[in-house]
């Protein structure tokens, strides 16, 4: 049995059936979605983005890979969406790294006018009938802090990402969870928070996010004991 606090299974009880983990690139999306998962017994979702044979060539050449890049991210966020909401979605609780809106945040990020007009025709046609999570947990951190993680992480197709675009995706994600309101809402500054490394500071996020208040909500890290 793992002596790792971070591997050990739980059986932590939850009010939500249905958790999405949000947030710019590098910000922790994953790591604590996986987390979660472990805490809850839940089944995980995650957006696989390593199996987009488009992404390496974005990162070297964006206006040359961006339209397949995101219609292949469609295709299959659309894919796993629809299964889910096909299986029984009260059977078990489920917890997912990414929403459906943000492939529309990054298509209109990333995509000129004309392609973003087919997009939205491909993206009508496929008629998309996602779940509706019980709450979204958004991570925010600084852009020195994200091209920080991403550094450190080490993935290839990463190295050479501009500071710009982290600079316009995190000024788009703010923008769009500004306005959001399809569920409750846990907005988590992450600059000083470290909840893959720290049992403190995972334990006291994961209280509030099994907290059945709804609304938008503000999380600040406990200090470390």
């Amino acid at each position: 049995m793992s002596s790792d606090p971070r591997e050990a299974p739980e059986t932590v009880q939850t009010p939500h059936r249905f958790v999405v983990v949000e947030g710019p690139i590098g910000v922790g999306k994953t790591s604590l979605a996986r987390r979660l998962a472990r805490s809850f017994g839940s089944e995980l979702v995650l957006e696989q983005g390593e199996e987009n044979p488009f992404l390496e060539r974005f990162y070297r050449n964006p206006r040359a890979a961006a339209f397949q890049t995101q219609l292949y991210f469609l295709f299959q966020r659309a894919r796993q969406l629809q299964d889910l909401r096909q299986a029984d979605l009260f059977e078990r609780v489920r917890v997912a790294d990414y929403l459906l809106d943000k492939d529309r945040l990054f298509a209109q990020l990333t995509l000129d006018e004309q392609e973003l007009a087919l997009y939205e025709q491909v993206y009508e046609r496929l008629a998309i009938d996602a779940p509706v999570p019980d709450l979204v947990v958004y991570l925010q951190a600084s852009v020195d802090v994200l091209m920080s993680r991403i550094d450190r992480r080490g993935r290839d197709y990463e190295r050479d990402m501009p500071r710009s675009y982290i600079e316009a995706l995190c000024e788009a994600y703010n923008q769009f969870f500004f306005h959001y309101s399809a569920s409750s809402l846990l907005v988590v500054n992450t600059n000083e928070l470290d909840f893959v490394n720290s049992q403190t500071h995972y334990e006291d996020l994961r209280r509030h996010i099994e907290s059945p208040d709804e609304g938008v909500r503000y999380y600040t890290p406990a200090r470390e004991r």
